[in-house]
């Protein structure tokens, strides 16, 4: 086999009981085995539906604002670790994870987890990718945590972005994670090329509207690497989606777009073409061979100058 199927698990957002995500995952997961997927993709923070209590107490509004945006304003206080998140936050050990390892066992399907994860000082936002055989293949805690937002502010980053080598039953396949947030930095996919992904799974959990959806295409495009991303199902959501990665072919420039969900809830299959992406990956000019690293060092400092200084209402910028 030469195919991959990635299952965009486009599901409405669960109550905040684990038992009830549980249920509704274990469906969705069936019926994307059904399908003939290799991968099932679940959208951002599975485990408790990405869902948090309003903290009116605290103000509304961003936790970090341009110096100037705070005129008049109240300040916005920085929750402390997890607080304010619906759910219990669940361990990587946990029954909730046991679980769906055994399901992707079951199935002989892999499967990408999303969860609220229990975490040293403050939960992390967190994708684990179970191989077939039930075993952890892949853990990619959220990098770009919007730490603009009070309820993400709680959160404990990643540090990193990994790749792992899955068994599939197209072979030996490299899969990398970004969630959300970090598909808006270009450097995150820049980093998962580098480490040799050929296919991201990307989480999310917000409206995919026609900037972030180009957007997408793009890193896609720049990288030559299939990309898979999973939403909630409801107004204003959806649009789950995936590129192949391949930008031209013999006739000149194509439409890599693999699968594009409407709103509606419902599992939808992106079928990729492995040998088709490695070809083209071994003759093209993106990626990395043309790169001039040396020149980039700009992207390795931490100094943010304006217009782009941020800091809460208190004066302290965000964390470095």
């Amino acid at each position: 086999m030469t195919t991959l199927t990635v299952a965009l698990l486009q599901l409405d957002r669960p109550a905040s009981e684990s038992a009830a995500t549980l249920e509704a995952g274990e469906a969705a997961c069936r019926r994307a085995a059904a399908l003939g997927a290799d991968i099932a993709l679940f959208p951002e923070m599975w485990s408790n539906g990405y869902r948090w209590v309003p903290l009116p107490e605290r103000g509304a509004g961003n936790v970090y604002r341009h110096p100037d945006g705070w005129a008049g304003r109240p300040p916005v206080t920085v929750p402390a670790g997890g607080e304010g998140w619906h759910g219990e936050a669940v361990a990587a050990d946990s029954a909730y994870v046991g679980h769906f390892r055994a399901l992707a066992a079951e199935l002989g399907m892999a499967i990408a987890l999303t969860c609220f994860e229990e975490w040293p000082g403050a939960p992390r936002n967190t994708l684990f990718l179970i191989d077939r055989h039930g075993e952890l293949a892949l853990t990619h805690a959220k990098v770009h945590t919007c730490a603009f937002d009070a309820a993400e502010a709680a959160l404990t980053p990643g540090d990193s972005f990994d790749v792992a080598t899955l068994d599939t039953a197209a072979g030996d396949v490299r899969v990398g994670a970004m969630i959300c947030y970090d598909r808006e930095f270009p450097e995150s996919a820049r980093a998962l090329m580098l480490a040799g992904a050929e296919l991201v799974l990307t989480p999310n959990a917000c409206d995919l509207e026609r900037n972030r959806l180009d957007q997408f295409r793009t890193r896609a495009y720049e990288n030559m690497m299939a990309l898979a991303m999973a939403n909630y199902a409801g107004a204003g959501w959806g649009h789950s989606i995936a590129f192949d990665g391949m930008a031209f072919g013999p006739d000149g420039s194509r439409d890599m777009l693999v699968v594009e969900a409407g709103e509606a809830a419902g599992v939808y299959p992106a079928v990729f073409d492995l040998a088709a992406l490695r070809a083209y990956r071994s003759r093209e000019t993106w990626g990395n061979a043309f790169r001039r690293p040396a020149s980039y060092g700009a992207l390795t400092s931490s100094e943010v100058t304006e217009p782009f200084v941020r800091e809460t209402g208190e004066g302290r910028t965000f964390p470095r």
